[in-house]
């Protein structure tokens, strides 16, 4: 069932849920439904099936990394185990890191955050995107309620359409078929379009600043660490990948003149510029990827949710990547919609009511507002403050380093071991799969 449809005999889909966007995050949600007897539909302009794609990846990785990674956090990694993408995944190349080593590059201060410290086995794992994909688009074909349409894209939604006790959508793909669904969930990214036709509200905020990523190879093995140094001008993270040891992906945030220099520099000078702006941590960078820029924005959507409409990920807020957040906030946003649209079923209630769908709102709405106003104190706190001040956020460090239980704390809540999880982040997720059983 999830192999594309003879689009030839078929003009209309009849489904429960309609998940416009085939990312990690729409496939994710996608699998959180399986066996549940909902029929799941998920749209993708990519026209690649399962195999396709991993096919695509294992040639791919004999010319390197892909610059696109994510730090998934504990949680993260919980739910792609509970889900079954995780084996495939740590075939083609997961990297689990130790620590983390954060410094103030204007002062002195100092913190190191290590899994020893919180009796763990590791803090995460540094993963393409590509890798995950392939992890999620495997596990996505053993469910037969799921049907996966690629190469195709959203055209057209409707309003909200009464009919009986439930409200539908339809939606017309760019090949010509049409989509009735019980709910539309939009998970097509920062710019959505299906926000855009839904008519949702959203809030942005430029971060003046650029990032720049890409691949290097340090002189210096990178020790299963996650580094970030916070410079002049924006964060600098290096993060350790797969292999060899001595490869690591690189997000630079700076401002946007200063990122127009440093693409504008050569392969050989970009490295120099970045080995002295990392205080040449891990020695010399000896290699340098093909490099890639984009602008950061805060974006913010003030409803998740309408009638028969639910956002999620990137679609429902954007955030500057100085801790990696991003798509674990997207994935804790699928499961938790997952969790709730279960419930419904369960219940026998109407998958797109918007009261029902508000508990989704109320759950992940609060913790990702949290997140990102954390992130935007840090931009400013580590952005243009005038020198004679240095000295205020050097303490502040310190004391975070000195302070146990707030160190604990901070890298717990960044782990996503605390806070209001889904049950799917969950070690023991037998609850959700008692929930996900029930609907047949």
């Amino acid at each position: 069932m999830n192999q594309a449809p003879d689009r030839s005999s078929q003009t209309c889909i009849n489904a429960d849920v309609a998940i416009v966007g085939g990312g990690m995050v729409g496939m994710t949600l996608a699998c959180a439904l399986g066996g549940s007897g909902l029929e799941v539909v998920v749209i993708d302009p990519l026209a690649v099936d399962a195999e396709q794609r991993r096919q695509q990846v294992e040639a791919s990785a004999q010319q390197g990394f892909d610059p696109r990674v994510s730090a998934l956090s504990l949680a993260s990694e919980q739910i792609l185990r509970n889900l079954g993408a995780w084996t495939r995944m740590a075939e083609l190349g997961t990297s689990p890191y130790q620590r983390m080593q954060v410094w103030d590059g204007e002062g002195t201060a100092e913190i190191g955050f290590s899994a020893a410290e919180q009796h763990l086995a590791h803090l995460g794992h540094i993963v393409e995107n590509r890798v995950t994909l392939v992890g999620l688009h495997q596990a996505l074909t053993a469910h037969a309620n799921i049907r996966w349409l690629g190469g195709v894209t959203l055209q057209q939604l409707s309003e909200p359409e009464a009919e009986g006790s439930e409200s539908w959508r339809q939606l017309q793909l760019s090949d010509g078929q049409q989509i009735k669904a019980r709910l539309v969930v939009a998970a097509d990214g920062a710019r959505s379009p299906t926000r855009r036709l839904a008519g949702l509200p959203l809030s942005e905020w430029d971060y003046q600043h650029h990032a720049i990523v890409t691949t290097v190879t340090t002189e210096q093995p990178h020790q299963a660490t996650a580094w970030q140094r916070f410079t002049e001008d924006g964060p600098l993270a290096l993060l350790p990948l797969p292999g060899t040891g001595y490869q690591s992906s690189i997000v630079w945030s700076t401002s946007p003149d200063h990122a127009a220099e440093l693409m504008a520099l050569s392969t050989d000078n970009f490295a120099a510029a970045l080995g002295q702006a990392f205080e040449s941590r891990l020695g010399e960078i000896t290699a340098v990827d093909r490099r890639f820029i984009f602008p950061l924005v805060q974006r913010h959507a003030k409803k998740y949710v309408a009638s028969s409409l639910a956002l999620v990920g990137d679609a429902a807020h954007t955030i500057h990547p100085l801790a990696g957040q991003g798509v674990n906030l997207g994935l804790l946003d699928a499961v938790t919609l997952a969790e709730e649209l279960l419930s419904s079923h369960k219940l026998g209630l109407p998958l797109g009511e918007e009261r029902r769908l508000r508990r989704y709102q109320r759950r992940r709405q609060g913790e990702n507002l949290l997140m990102m106003g954390l992130m935007a104190g840090f931009r400013h706190l580590y952005g243009d403050v005038p020198p004679g001040l240095y000295w205020l956020r050097n303490i502040g460090m310190q004391q975070v380093a000195k302070t146990a239980v707030l160190k604990r704390r901070l890298v717990r809540h960044a782990l996503g071991l605390e806070g209001d999880l889904p049950l799917l982040a969950r070690a023991d997720s037998a609850a959700f799969a008692r929930i996900s059983s029930s609907g047949g």
